[in-house]
């Protein structure tokens, strides 16, 4: 018995017991590390995401979005995406004992339990590629293991769920495009992207995908929330969705601003380079300005994780907050630091903690060990 005990007290894992999971499936904090050269490693009075926070909310993992915006073309969207995965090279490297890349489930779990956050890559457009899998190849080599397939506008191959159809869903090269993230072990995630885009992809993928912040259409009527359809679909499919926490997919009054204000998106401007990136840093801190009240609150977030749960099935839901995305989140969650409420008023509900476990963590890293094979 003496024999026994000592192996294992001399075990690592038994040294260190994992810690419970929290992914959140979507952050846009990335643009703040950028833009604004945000310490994330210390708490901060503005954004929603810094990394006491994101401990004190009990998320300890997190998909970073490399969002670049759709007036970024060809070229300057690959070097913009370029330019966000080099900002969170520098935060990596000057906070090991903080925050480390992640490229699979297993080293969210080794990272986690050295009490640090796990960083999940991820991109938030496939014009980021543009229309090149050899880019896509470089990416997924630079650490990357996620790639929304569209944003606001239409890829040359992929329909977006907020620009008019011309590609009929995914075209030919854009069933490439899946094909190659299943082969190299790239989480396809279908936020954002037309319903028949949607079910082209699962026509075509062997791997599950992830709707990394999207919410219940049933609930508030946007495009880029999933029909009941849509998430039974994902659920055969194996994948997750990640309800977004932004007010308009949340609340129906606040769905009213959301829709005006993607109908108002204005002409693209004819730049590059330097002149680009200020006029992005300048919209992104317009946005973030724009913050005003919402409707929604924490209990829309419930009644949104309850609704897919109901329709998809326990296993197939999860959280994608949108945090520093969104301009006006719910009262109750107001930051990431807020989760542990969330997770909390979930529990109410009658949620066993095992259905609390898969919503707020086991369930995405299921995915993620399913498409990167560790």
């Amino acid at each position: 018995m003496r024999t026994v005990l000592l192996a294992l007290a001399l075990c690592p894992l038994h040294a260190q017991p994992a810690r419970e999971i929290g992914i959140d499936s979507h952050i846009d904090t990335a643009q703040r590390v950028l833009i604004d050269r945000a310490d994330i490693s210390k708490r901060s009075p503005v954004g929603h995401v810094d990394l006491p926070r994101m401990k004190e909310g009990g998320v300890n993992a997190a998909f970073f979005a490399l969002w670049v915006p759709t007036y970024y073309k060809g070229a300057e969207a690959i070097r913009r995406t370029l330019d966000l995965r080099d900002a969170m090279q520098r935060l990596f490297d000057l906070h090991p004992e903080q925050i480390g890349l992640a490229l699979t489930a297993a080293d969210v779990e080794r990272i986690t339990r050295s009490q640090r956050i796990a960083a999940i890559l991820s991109i938030e457009g496939g014009h980021q590629i543009d229309s090149d899998l050899a880019v896509l190849r470089m990416y997924h080599r630079l650490g990357i293991r996620s790639m929304t397939l569209t944003h606001f506008r239409n890829t040359e191959w992929a329909d977006s769920s907020t620009d008019k159809p011309v590609n009929n869903g995914l075209t030919a090269f854009g069933k490439e495009v899946v094909r190659e993230m299943n082969r190299l072990g790239m989480v396809i995630d279908i936020s954002h992207v037309a319903d028949k885009t949607f079910f082209d992809v699962l026509a075509v993928s062997d791997k599950p995908v992830i709707a990394s912040h999207s919410s219940c259409r049933a609930l508030s009527d946007v495009p880029r929330n999933m029909t009941d359809d849509m998430l039974r679909a994902l659920a055969k499919n194996g994948g997750v969705i990640g309800i977004n926490f932004g007010e308009g997919f949340l609340n129906p009054k606040d769905a009213e601003q959301l829709m005006a204000s993607i109908q108002n998106l204005t002409a693209e401007p004819a730049l590059t380079g330097k002149a680009l990136d200020a006029y992005a840093a300048e919209e992104f801190r317009k946005e973030m300005r724009q913050a005003k009240p919402a409707f929604a609150t924490i209990d829309d977030a419930v009644a949104h994780i309850d609704y897919a749960v109901k329709i998809a099935g326990i296993d197939h839901v999860g959280i994608g907050s949108d945090f520093d995305g969104i301009s006006s989140p719910p009262k109750g969650l107001e930051d990431i630091s807020k989760v542990a409420a969330l997770k909390a008023a979930v529990k109410k509900k009658g949620y066993s903690d095992e259905d609390v476990r898969k919503i707020f963590g086991a369930n995405t890293l299921r995915v993620l060990r399913e498409v990167t094979g560790k």
